[in-house]
Parts: C-alpha cells; sequence; structure tokens
C-alpha cells in the first residue's frame, strides 16, 4: 500500500493507493448520498451538466455534491415557476372566470404559459 500526498487548494488529501498489476489504483469510497430524486429541472441540469459540461458533472460526483446541486436547482426552479406564473397570468388575464367560461381558450393559454416558463427557467438555471 502507498500513500501519496496531493495539494489542493489550501487543504491537504491523503489518498491510499493499492497495486494492481503494473498500476497502483486509488483506494477511493464514496459515502452514501441522499437518495431523493430530482424532479424535472434537477434531471435536465443533470443531463446538461452530463453532456455540455462534463468537467463539473464529475467534480460534482467527486465532491458528492451532485444531488444537492440537483436539489437546489429543483427547488429554485419551483419556486421561481410559481412566481412567473403567477405575473404571466395576471399579464395575460389569466383568471378562475376565463376558466369557467371558456375552459379551452384558458387551457391553451395555461399550456402556453408553461413552455414559456419552461423556456425561461433553461435559461436562467438549466443552461448556465
Amino acid at each position: 500500500m502507498c500513500i501519496m500526498k496531493m495539494k489542493k487548494g489550501a487543504d491537504h488529501m491523503k489518498i491510499e493507493y493499492r497495486q494492481h498489476g503494473d498500476v497502483l489504483l486509488p483506494n477511493l469510497t464514496l459515502k452514501p448520498e441522499n437518495e431523493v430524486q430530482p424532479g424535472k429541472y434537477g434531471l435536465m441540469r443533470r443531463q446538461f451538466l452530463k453532456e455540455h459540461r462534463n468537467y463539473l458533472f464529475q467534480e460534482y460526483l467527486m465532491d458528492q455534491s451532485l444531488n444537492q446541486h440537483l436539489m437546489e436547482i429543483e427547488q429554485t426552479a419551483q419556486k421561481r415557476k410559481t412566481q412567473l406564473m403567477n405575473q404571466l397570468k395576471t399579464k395575460d388575464g389569466i383568471t378562475e372566470q376565463l376558466k369557467k367560461e371558456d375552459p379551452i381558450l384558458w387551457g391553451q393559454k395555461m399550456y402556453q404559459i408553461e413552455r414559456e416558463i419552461d423556456e425561461i427557467l433553461k435559461t436562467e438555471l438549466i443552461y448556465r
């Protein structure tokens, strides 16, 4: 068994290695992560990181902070979605009265708002 010291910022890390043939492999263990699954926006962020910011994705994995990051994105997105939904419904005149009088039009407008909110959230949170 070989022990090496690595510098990471101001901290020092000790990593133990084991011999595997001609190669030294690090003895790395992962702490169990919170098993809560992220929702729609957390999963979108995960996919984006994996495909377009792989270095950051790998860093989150190594730090074991990926789930925490995804849950923060999910919570922020849900709060922002509620806020935007209220603003856009008011701006577009979407009311419970409209829902009663013309449910088809109400549904179309709500669908349109949801798509608009998704695009805003992608720009603000997912693709940054």
